[in-house]
């Protein structure tokens, strides 16, 4: 199955790396986020990518022609310009990469990238955020709802931690980044039917997927939602990059490859 992969925009909240390249190539781990996002899908047997460039999108063109080369061992013949391959670790992966645009909102990027899905069932995520999410499990669901769309929901840990008291103001303990009371939120692993495109206007470059198309299919009763209850972490901000940078080198939640 195809992945959509959203990766155009500017990433302003976390401008101290973005100033200098795009959000999805900014490294965890001495990687590209964009890249673990791709190992996950890939993991689960999805390993056809359409990334949607928009932001410096030639750093993204960049990295993903030289990509084989950076992950082999070659000897330069420089008499010549001939290249020999030795030994190589690159991917079993393929990418199409697109120019939706710089200034294109979300569905827009999406309605530009129509020809390369096909008519056929595929999945849209965004090029900056990890999680643990049974893909198997997600894709059952999704085809026992049989609805156009299926959007994962997750609730993200609070940034603060709770103080516990007790009547007398005494502190009882302290509750480190606990779930949001009920609330749930966009996770923005989607597994999607080609019908989805039907809302999406022609010109859709100034609609955010988020709102207008989201908004008809749950008009529609089109749109369910897969609860992931596990790890899931949106790289928004400096603060989140280094949080994941941290988790990367104990305890990488979402590495499953």
């Amino acid at each position: 199955m195809k992945v959509v992969v959203f990766a155009g925009g500017k990433g302003t909240r976390i401008s101290e790396e973005s100033h200098l390249r795009p959000k999805p190539m900014i490294e965890v781990g001495g990687k590209p986020i964009l890249w673990h996002i791709m190992k996950q899908y890939a993991h689960w047997g999805h390993n056809e990518f359409i990334i949607c460039l928009g932001y410096k999108g030639y750093m993204i063109k960049e990295y993903f022609l030289n990509y084989f080369t950076h992950n082999s061992d070659v000897t330069v013949d420089l008499s010549n310009n001939q290249v020999e391959v030795h030994q190589t670790n690159a991917e079993n992966i393929k990418v199409t990469l697109v120019d939706t645009g710089l200034e294109t909102m979300t569905a827009g990027r999406l309605k530009r990238v129509q020809s390369y899905v096909g008519n056929e069932e595929f999945m849209l995520t965004y090029g900056d955020g990890v999680c643990d999410i049974n893909m198997d499990d997600q894709l059952a669901f999704h085809r026992s709802h049989n609805r156009y769309a299926t959007m994962s929901i997750v609730q993200p840990g609070s940034r603060f931690g709770i103080i516990d008291l007790d009547e007398n103001d005494m502190v009882n303990e302290f509750i480190e980044k606990p779930k949001e009371d009920g609330a749930w939120i966009n996770g923005g692993f989607f597994i999607l039917k080609p019908e989805v495109f039907n809302y999406l206007p022609d010109n859709s470059d100034d609609i955010m997927w988020e709102r207008f198309p989201l908004e008809g299919l749950t008009k529609d009763n089109q749109l369910a939602a897969y609860r992931h209850h596990g790890f899931w972490k949106c790289m928004d901000t400096l603060r989140d990059n280094q949080d994941l940078n941290t988790m990367w080198d104990s305890d990488p939640k979402w590495k499953c490859w």
